[in-house]
């Protein structure tokens, strides 16, 4: 892994669309949660591909690795705030399914990612 290529993996590149949807579906949360869930789930979900873009311009495979786990611990906390939104009712679940399988892929991509680091 050289530096600088964060741009070519493909599971940064789904981030972005990720987070473009996820972005899109916290606009219809309520306004008292601006400073709440909305902020977090969109802290989490900046993380994701922050950390995979972090860890690709690090020295080495073990940082790079260490930045995957926690990119992939971003995406769980997304995943469980998805969750929650849904239980609050701040959106339907047919309006957080799609966004829910793409952070399922995402996790996907980096667990195999993850994995085929030695």
């Amino acid at each position: 892994m050289s530096k600088h290529d964060f741009k070519e993996l493909k599971v940064w590149q789904k981030c972005r669309t990720f987070t473009k949807n996820l972005y899109s579906l916290t606009y219809s949360f309520p306004d008292d949660e601006k400073f709440g869930i909305t902020n977090q789930i969109r802290r989490a979900t900046i993380s994701i591909s922050n950390n995979i873009a972090e860890g690709a311009g690090r020295n080495g495979k073990k940082e790079f690795k260490q930045f995957l786990h926690i990119a992939y611990g971003s995406a769980v906390e997304v995943e469980n705030m998805l969750i929650l939104v849904s239980d609050l009712n701040f959106v339907k679940a047919v309006e957080v399914t799609p966004v829910s399988n793409d952070l399922m892929e995402i996790q996907k991509m980096l667990y195999s990612l993850i994995n085929s680091i030695k």
